[in-house]
């Protein structure tokens, strides 16, 4: 099952193992269960340390296996084979129950092992979402710093029957002792903040303690980061609060257009970015959202930007990066049924719609993109198009004609998601060259109609456009005397990864010249004058 350059892979990875651990396997009579005896077979060699036998409990999830640690209860299940992106999960659980330390801060560690209580998790995947291993590998890892958290993982698209009666239409779909706990990407430290209640109070205490800092970096995202790592080689004091580290390049499948970067998907990206940055001096604060800014009194003091948890942070200049997000239709029925039918991600969520009809709203290049995956998953796919004529690159509008199970609409306004017992049904959209008005039978909807800037919590403090990105001009430079602005919050054009990576540095150089004309001992006086953004 696995070739022979992996093979020789994982036997390194697995001579890291300290602790013995057993393999257990529940088959069936099917061909997933012989599927994965294969593979349980070719790992079980590769260690002296790795044994392997056979699940009796007739009530266990058939095909699954669990890792467990000998003469412990120390373990996590995989009800499916974890290949695609959960392949990553499987190398690192095996690791760690085998006793191989992780990569977690020492806090977050500490804050496991005190969760007091019996914590039964479960988790729905698909093999092709990027978001899922992240959630996956942080519930293995608590299951393993913690006995009282166990863990189970399972493959959406070979237990059916679950989905359906969990009415699962999103992935990762993570319940909690029989309830549903969340949904979508979430990291550790998230999932320990919902399960300690103080935690937010004793890390609003930690950062109030904090020194000002010479940059603060606001967004954690391409632009942030590059931003943070150009403050820090200047050598001076350098802190990044970030509301999600990565931001929207985490959701995004497939990157082709990164120089020097052949092909990379968007979480392995991220964790690249993450480490780049810890290289360097910076005081990361993760899952720390911006609500207020408070401008300096004067060129040259402090500003200060005050968080969701009640904490405040201050700094002589400020780069402000916290990107966008998906856009919402805004009609009846979205927000209703989103996750249950209504969808942003179809790489996550398009294996749970097997054999179903959806519909794509947008038809710009990721609408487009969208359609031509979905349509080799799918039974069905309408996409419609607001405007006379998509506005996909012309490879792929000919690439989606050419699909069999594809119809496309265009001119077509769509005023509301339809639904029954929960889920969605359809929906109704109007013909804006007739105003007749349509219903398309349907059991999802995936709108990809671009993004929206997260600026919200700026207004009336700095200069926004009429679509509310910060104004900025050539420098990076915003309406506020030391404060800056890069990446796809701003009113640079072509929201691209490489663009705000260049535009993140660009702002952080921008701070950094403005501090060496600005010292804190003449703040006071009248210095140099430094053009602001019209």
């Amino acid at each position: 099952m696995l070739d022979a350059s992996i093979k020789e892979q994982l036997k390194a990875y697995m001579d890291k193992l300290q602790q013995p651990i057993e393999l257990v396997a529940a088959y069936d009579d099917g061909p997933k269960s012989q599927e994965l005896r294969e593979l349980l077979e070719e790992l079980e060699p590769m260690s002296a340390k790795i044994s392997l036998r056979t699940e009796e409990d007739p009530d266990v999830r058939r095909p699954s296996f669990a890792i467990n640690r000998v003469g412990t209860d120390i373990g996590v299940r995989f009800a499916g084979i974890p290949m695609g992106h959960e392949f990553t999960s499987l190398i690192l659980a095996l690791l760690q129950v085998g006793g191989h330390p992780s990569k977690a801060t020492q806090d977050v560690i500490e804050q496991v092992q005190s969760l007091d209580g019996e914590f039964e998790f479960e988790t729905y995947f698909s093999l092709s979402c990027q978001n899922c291993p992240d959630v996956v590998q942080a519930l293995n890892l608590m299951s393993v710093l913690n006995p009282k958290i166990r863990h189970t993982s399972i493959d959406g698209a070979l237990f059916q029957d679950e989905v359906e009666k969990r009415e699962v239409m999103a992935v990762p779909s993570v319940y909690l002792n029989g309830a549903t706990f969340g949904q979508g990407r979430m990291t550790m430290e998230e999932i320990v903040a919902k399960l300690d209640t103080n935690s937010d109070a004793r890390e609003a205490e930690k950062i109030n303690g904090k020194d000002a800092f010479e940059v603060l970096v606001v967004g954690g995202g391409p632009a942030g980061s590059a931003a943070a790592i150009y403050a820090a080689r200047k050598g001076i004091s350098t802190g990044i609060a970030a509301e999600r580290f990565g931001g929207q390049v985490a959701d995004t499948m497939g990157i082709e257009n990164l120089i020097s970067v052949p092909y990379t998907e968007g979480p392995k990206l991220v964790a690249a970015m993450e480490q780049n940055v810890k290289e360097y001096d910076v005081d990361i604060m993760n899952m720390q959202r911006a609500e207020k800014l408070i401008p300096a009194p004067r060129k040259g003091g402090l500003h200060e930007v005050r968080l969701a948890n009640g904490a405040s942070l201050k700094a002589r200049t400020l780069v402000l990066s916290t990107g966008a997000r998906w856009r919402q239709m805004g009609v009846p029925g979205e927000e209703e049924y989103r996750n249950k039918g209504v969808a942003y991600c179809p790489h996550c969520d398009g294996p749970l719609f097997k054999g179903k009809r959806v519909a794509v709203i947008g038809g710009g290049n990721s609408g487009v993109e969208a359609a031509i995956d979905l349509a080799g998953i799918v039974g069905h796919v309408t996409l419609i198009e607001f405007g006379a004529e998509m506005r996909a690159d012309e490879v792929l509008q000919k690439k989606l004609r050419s699909l069999k199970n594809v119809e496309i609409i265009t001119s077509g306004q769509t005023t509301e998601i339809t639904g029954e017992n929960g889920k969605v049904n359809g929906l109704q959209y109007t013909d804006r060259n007739t105003d007749e008005s349509h219903h398309v039978a349907l059991e999802g909807v995936f709108v990809q109609i671009g993004l929206v800037p997260n600026t919200e919590w700026l207004k009336g403090d700095i200069e926004l456009s009429q679509h509310g990105e910060i104004v900025v001009n050539e420098r990076g430079e915003t309406s506020l005397p030391g404060v800056f602005a890069a990446g796809d919050a701003t009113t640079v054009p072509y929201k691209q990864i490489v663009i705000s990576m260049g535009e993140g540095s660009k702002a952080a150089l921008s701070a950094f010249d403005f501090l060496i004309r600005n010292s804190a001992d003449d703040s006071d006086s009248e210095g140099e004058s430094d053009s602001a953004a019209a």
